[in-house]
């Protein structure tokens, strides 16, 4: 892993496989390249004219060398669109509930006429309640006509589902409803009401769906009687109805929003115009004509040549990636679709420049600025493949800012492209700052004007004194834009892709950040703690090719999540009691666990890059607290408990360390609080607590969702050694001092 791809901030195992470690994306992500290379050399290098005539048939495939609207197509999607819609449906919702009440009510009603034989009643049932039914769904249908709210179309649709789907009671139900007494009718109404609500709340396109659940429900309802509960099932039935219905006004305005909103469809680029031995019409002659594609035989010879030099192109770059990183693919596809927009930036950059050259003024694409590709590749990704892209862009320049008829590449414009991008990687390829990149800029102004100037006088038979001046005063001016655009362009992709470059994390060192500030005045010994591992993490991950700059600034902020309760930390109890000696163990865990996401949610307030996020919540990883568990453990013993805890109730809830750096600060901070506990260290116990450290860590499985590998840690243990040794040198005692201390005392004993 390169440094750079450190300062990207994964936040998952390396192991994981998303997109951003897919190897099928990434060749995408070349062929979208190899693309980029041919769509911006194809219209200099490329010959796009035809001889044909109308009514002949054509001898060759036209294709297409931009997109064109293809109004046939569009037509078809329109109507494959329309189509597709789905029959839309409206709710209209009906109190049914208030339809079997009246019912329930009439047969009260009646049922007390004593006037009235029981027979009349079956027949009056007989014929009114279906009545009832039915006109109360006509009643609603006319009040809510005039209302407007629901169409002419849907009410009709509502009648006629509703009538097909009328329920036919049965006679013996006509003939028990007379038993019925005003105290049935009571404790029936609620009952049935409950049941006739319930089922048309939900949506009901088929009514006879609804009423088969009824009976179910009349089982499980208070109703005892048995005739009551065989009425209230047969009313409840006939009051439900359908209450979704087709709409047919809304599906129609649905396809013709389909038909509206179906996007245009065009004929790619390279896409079939004419087809071999397709009769040329009116209508094909003018489309051609129109798109400038009438003159000459197409010759496919020279669009094979520009895909195989495209091709060439973004295969040498992703071998030269793979190479860089010794035979491994060193950059995730976040990266290299950064590289891509890169490269789709500079290449957009030449061809607007291209487009303000002619012949009579082809000094005009000095202004292009070429370095900034070049620019931007040294600073967010690697200083090497920045020279590799500049070989790229300058043959690129060659070709897009060529006005020369008759000839493929301009040399004098590939030379300009590739000196002015060789000396912006010089110049700032060490940027710690960002007027680094005005410096960068100017360089590039005085070395493109001097190219200008040698070429043009070389070049005798082009010397002109004016056209000269102006070439050195647009060289000069592509020189300014160039630094201009990187400064405005930095900022972009560090948020955009999580990039952390060089000149951001100087900025965020500055002791002058709100959060550094914070941690000084209110922790000074965790700022100073924290200070000392960005020396200790820095010479590890430097040593073993990792991002120290990365680890310095990270280790600034990775506990700053102890300005939360600062006194719950040791080196922050200076001439005062340690809470934790009169606090549960439990809670003195919860506390000191707590520091990581608490720092994590302070940095995302500050809206600190992701990096430094992942190491602050990173850093410990899901290391053990030993301390309070076995402290824990002594507690419960006394108290004469059964312990309700474990041991992964004492630890850290990670993630473990992702990336190299987070492994490397988390072994470090072990590593400074150790040696600073140590009283009168040796080289020996300084050693063997480095030794210790990555041990415990190694063994605990710390490691395994990182790419350290064993060597590495051997390197780290090594260089941490020096480190402490420079750091606490007058602390430290070593061997020959410890022999004259024992031979003194020796002495002073004997004596």
């Amino acid at each position: 892993m390169t440094s750079k791809e450190a300062s990207s901030g994964k936040s998952f195992s390396t192991k994981n496989i998303g997109w951003k470690h897919s190897a099928a994306t990434r060749y995408v992500l070349f062929l979208c390249l190899a693309i980029l290379f041919y769509v911006s050399l194809a219209p200099d290098l490329l010959p796009e004219k035809y001889n044909i005539q109308v009514g002949t048939h054509s001898e060759k495939e036209i294709t297409a060398p931009m997109q064109i609207p293809n109004n046939k197509a569009t037509l078809k999607a329109q109507e494959e669109a329309a189509e597709r819609v789905q029959p839309i449906y409206t709710i209209v919702p009906i109190r049914n509930d208030s339809l079997i009440a009246s019912l329930l009510d009439r047969i009260d009603k009646l049922n007390q006429d004593d006037q009235v034989s029981r027979e009349d009643k079956v027949a009056i049932y007989r014929q009114e309640i279906p009545q009832r039914a039915q006109d109360f769904v006509q009643n609603y249908v006319n009040n809510t006509r005039s209302s407007g709210t629901y169409s002419e179309a849907l009410l009709n649709e509502m009648l006629r589902v509703t009538n097909q789907q009328v329920y036919k009671i049965p006679e013996e139900t006509f003939i028990k409803i007379p038993r019925l007494t005003s105290s049935d009718i009571t404790e029936m109404k609620p009952v049935a009401r409950e049941i006739v609500s319930r089922l048309t709340n939900d949506q009901i396109v088929d009514a006879q769906t609804a009423r088969a659940k009824v009976a179910e429900l009349v089982s499980t309802s208070s109703l005892s009687q048995r005739t009551a509960r065989e009425v209230v099932q047969e009313l409840s039935k006939i009051a439900i109805t359908a209450n979704k219905f087709y709409d047919e006004e809304a599906t129609k305005e649905a396809k013709v929003q389909a038909r509206e909103n179906t996007p245009t469809v065009y004929i790619k680029q390279g896409g079939v115009l004419v087809a071999k031995g397709e009769l040329i019409t009116e209508e094909l002659y003018n489309l051609l004509d129109d798109n400038g594609l009438l003159k000459n035989d197409v010759n496919y010879w020279p669009q094979f040549g520009l895909l195989l030099l495209s091709l060439l192109l973004a295969l040498g770059l992703m071998m030269f990636i793979r190479q860089l990183n010794g035979g491994k693919f060193g950059y995730n596809n976040s990266q290299l679709l950064m590289l891509v927009l890169i490269f789709i930036i500079t290449i957009v950059s030449m061809h607007v420049a291209g487009i303000l050259q002619s012949s009579e003024r082809p000094y005009l694409g000095y202004l292009a600025p070429v370095a900034i590709g070049s620019m931007l590749v040294t600073l967010l990704l690697d200083m090497s493949l920045a020279f590799f892209c500049a070989m790229i862009f300058s043959i690129l320049s060659s070709v897009i800012l060529n006005v020369h008829q008759g000839q493929m590449f301009d040399f004098k414009f590939g030379l300009f492209s590739l000196i002015v991008s060789y000396v912006a990687i010089f110049t700032i390829h060490k940027a710690s700052q960002r007027s680094t990149l005005l410096k960068g800029g100017i360089m590039v102004c005085l070395f493109g004007s001097l190219t200008v100037f040698l070429i043009n006088l070389i070049d005798n038979d082009d010397w002109q004194q004016m056209s000269t001046l102006y070439a050195l005063g647009f060289a000069f001016a592509g020189g300014l834009l160039t630094a201009i655009l990187v400064i405005g362009l930095m900022p972009f992709f560090e948020v955009t892709f999580g990039i952390l470059s060089a000149l951001k994390l100087v900025e965020l060192s500055n002791p002058n950040h709100p959060l550094l500030r914070k941690l000084l005045t209110e922790t000074p010994g965790t700022y100073h703690h924290s200070v000392m591992v960005g020396n200790l993490s820095e010479a590890a991950a430097e040593a073993i090719g990792a991002n120290g700059l990365l680890c310095r600034v990270g280790s600034y902020y990775h506990d700053i999540g102890k300005t939360k309760r600062p006194s719950y930390f040791i080196e922050n109890q200076n001439n005062m009691e340690n809470p934790h000696d009169s606090i549960d163990p439990k809670l003195s865990k919860s506390i000191i666990i707590a520091h990581a996401r608490d720092g994590v949610e302070m940095l995302k307030d500050y809206k600190l890059p992701k990096p430094i996020r992942d190491i602050a919540e990173q850093h410990h990883g899901t290391t053990f607290l030993h301390f309070f568990y076995h402290k824990a453990l002594r507690l419960a013993e006394e108290q004469g408990k059964e312990p309700d805890f474990t041991e992964e109730d004492f630890r850290y809830p990670g993630p473990k360390a992702q990336s190299k750096e987070s492994a490397v600060i988390g072994i470090a901070d072990s590593v400074e609080a150790a040696v600073r506990s140590l009283r009168n260290p040796t080289v020996t116990q300084v050693e063997s607590v480095i030794e210790k450290i990555i041990k415990s860590r190694l063994d605990d499985h710390q490691f395994n969702e990182c790419d350290l590998t064993m060597k590495e840690l051997d390197i780290i243990a090594k260089t941490l050694k020096e480190s402490v040794m420079g750091i606490f040198h007058s602390r430290i005692e070593y061997p020959e001092e410890i022999k004259k201390t024992k031979m003194d005392e020796e002495n002073r004993r004997s004596g």
